[in-house]
């Protein structure tokens, strides 16, 4: 760990900061239909869409159309984005001729794209066309991370509504996400990344020759890549257009272009917590709920840092020291152009996001490293999050939070003036366990299996942190991978596909019971045994809440996964 890449950390969340209070202000006054500094603009456009579609914006819905409408527009895309797929050799805009995509792999991708993971178990540049990058995959990176903004904003809205039976309507927070939100930040981003040298065309791959004239000439992939990389960061989807994503100069070329896209990747779920505060009329909150976040996510980053600048223990006779002529500590698997500060933060940042876009690979980490990357998923995404769904996952342990302090003080619970009663702790809990459920059960499954077994590429606890990073992926919807496992067959293609979708949709519906229910509710004034949760204690009890949730659930894993690795390795003995 040096000075300087602790000053770049600074410089990163100063800016942060400063942008996310405005932006947070906006999206509050977009999802309560105020006016905006867009509306001449895009009030016009918005009005037709919806006539188009023949949405009545007026019209609002209970929690159950709702999660209806959400899993119908999802559905219909997933299916889209399939045929996309199997068919995409009779489409244009494929120069290179590539033959469509194999049904186990076309499905798994599809369930990806759809949930916001864009787990990639191919490579992107010898599979998929332009064509089914841009309207397969990147019109994808919009929905999906609209989906789950409006969804947030339907449970924010039950936190703040008294005695109402709706929680908005489903189509308006969609649309304007994306034409209030996401469109006007990817036209301000996308111009810049080209500036730094993301490239953006339609040509065909470049054949080049090696200086070593080889028979065999270099072929470089070209293609429309940082209009999809600006969403791709912007809505914490992750998929990367090259197989190497944001390690790639094509994608990620310098370390300003770096620091854009870190800075996309939490813009929008740091910015929620003002959102709620300012929806809810507790602003207070919304910065306790972001100190909580910020707390998890600093000691994560933390702790990446330190254990990757580190001596690797048996490189001996290697001077890994940090000086001024080199990065020192563990280098495998990461860019020079970033190096150990902005390798660190990048990979802190994408996993505790949910967006699985890589500048470094994972899979090359120490043990410890990669253990806390695991981790950061583990906790459910919820530190910042997936845009929307990080939210929501962090409300739901709010719910916990404040249903522990109760019990504590011998009280009805009670959050903003919301009795917390047995079906919201129900619905939390559901919310909770499904996400342990089908990471571990699968995960075991993988592991007795000869199916599972045949992908990993090392033996030992390495191979299993292979397959427990892949499930635990998947369910957090995050999309990164120790790459060293070959996910590319039958099993991982549909296992890990059901698991995507599960970790999706199965935790939004008794998210949004949570929601209808919460806005049914009476509102009660506060007294003097109300617990407060715009506090520095409530701070503390919330994230003492997630960590022994996490702790208690997956430590087991991680013991005979990474930890047992890095004993190992302290011994000499490498997987």
């Amino acid at each position: 760990m040096t000075a300087n890449g602790w000053l770049q950390i600074l410089v990163f969340l100063v800016v942060l900061v400063v942008l996310i209070r405005p932006l947070g202000l906006y999206m509050a006054r977009v999802f309560e239909g105020e006016r905006t500094f867009l509306d001449s603009l895009l009030k016009p456009v918005e009005r037709f869409f919806y006539r188009l579609c023949g949405v009545k914006a007026e019209q609002e819905m209970n929690w159950r159309e709702y999660t209806a409408a959400m899993l119908l527009f999802s559905f219909v895309s997933l299916v889209l984005t399939y045929v996309i797929e199997r068919a995409q050799h009779f489409l244009p805009w494929n120069p290179q001729a590539l033959a469509g995509v194999s049904p186990a792999l076309a499905w798994n991708t599809a369930a990806s794209f759809t949930t916001n993971t864009n787990w990639q178990s191919y490579v992107p540049e010898t599979t998929m066309s332009y064509f089914t990058q841009m309207v397969g995959l990147a019109y994808h990176n919009f929905l999906s991370a609209a989906v789950g903004i409006a969804v947030a904003i339907a449970l924010v809205r039950g936190i703040a509504r008294r005695q109402a039976s709706t929680i908005g309507n489903f189509w308006v927070d969609a649309t304007r996400s994306i034409f209030y939100v996401l469109l006007p930040i990817c036209l301000i981003l996308a111009p810049l990344l080209i500036g730094q040298g993301v490239i953006q065309n339609l040509k065909p791959y470049t054949s080049a020759q090696t200086l070593e004239h080889s028979a065999q000439p270099q072929t470089i992939a070209q293609g429309p890549v940082a209009s999809q990389e600006a969403i791709k960061m912007l809505g914490t989807n992750g998929g990367g257009f090259f197989n190497t994503n944001s390690a790639h100069p094509f994608e990620n070329p310098t370390p300003f272009s770096n620091f854009l896209e870190i800075l996309a990747m939490l813009l929008i779920p740091a910015a929620l917590t003002v959102t709620l505060g300012k929806m809810t009329g507790s602003s207070g909150h919304g910065w306790a709920v972001f100190a909580c976040m910020f707390l998890l996510w600093f000691t994560a980053l933390v702790c990446i840092y330190r254990a990757e600048s580190r001596p690797h223990p048996v490189l001996h006779g290697v001077d890994q020291h940090t000086s001024a002529l080199q990065s020192g500590g563990n280098q495998e698997g990461k860019e020079v152009r970033f190096g150990l500060a902005n390798s660190a933060l990048f990979a802190t940042t994408t996993t505790d996001v949910s967006c699985g876009a890589v500048n470094a690979m994972h899979d090359s980490f120490t043990p410890l490293g990669g253990m806390v990357v695991l981790a950061n998923i583990m906790l459910g995404e919820i530190v910042f999050g997936g845009v929307g769904s990080g939210l929501y996952g962090m409300l739901i342990y709010v719910v916990l939070a404040v249903f522990i302090a109760g019990l504590m003080v011998g009280r009805t619970p009670e959050y903003l003036g919301k009795k917390i009663e047995a079906f919201d702790v129900k619905m939390a809990m559901l919310y909770v366990l499904i996400f342990p459920l089908v990471i571990l059960v699968l995960t075991a499954t993988s592991v007795l299996s000869h199916k599972g077994l045949d992908g990993i590429t090392n033996p030992g606890p390495h191979g299993l942190s292979q397959i427990l990073y892949a499930f635990t992926s998947a369910a957090g919807n995050n999309g990164s991978a120790f790459a060293g496992i070959s996910a590319n067959t039958n099993w991982y293609n549909i296992s890990l596909g059901f698991t995507m979708l599960a970790g999706r949709f199965l935790m939004m519906i008794p998210m949004l019971a949570l929601a209808g229910n919460l806005a049914l509710k009476k509102g009660v004034p506060p007294s003097p045994g109300t617990f407060p949760v715009n506090t520095a204690l409530f701070t503390v009890l919330l994230t003492s809440v997630i960590l022994i949730v996490g702790a208690l659930t997956f430590f087991p894993a991680l013991s005979l996964g990474p930890i047992l690795e890095h004993l190992l390795l302290n011994h000499g003995t490498l997987f």
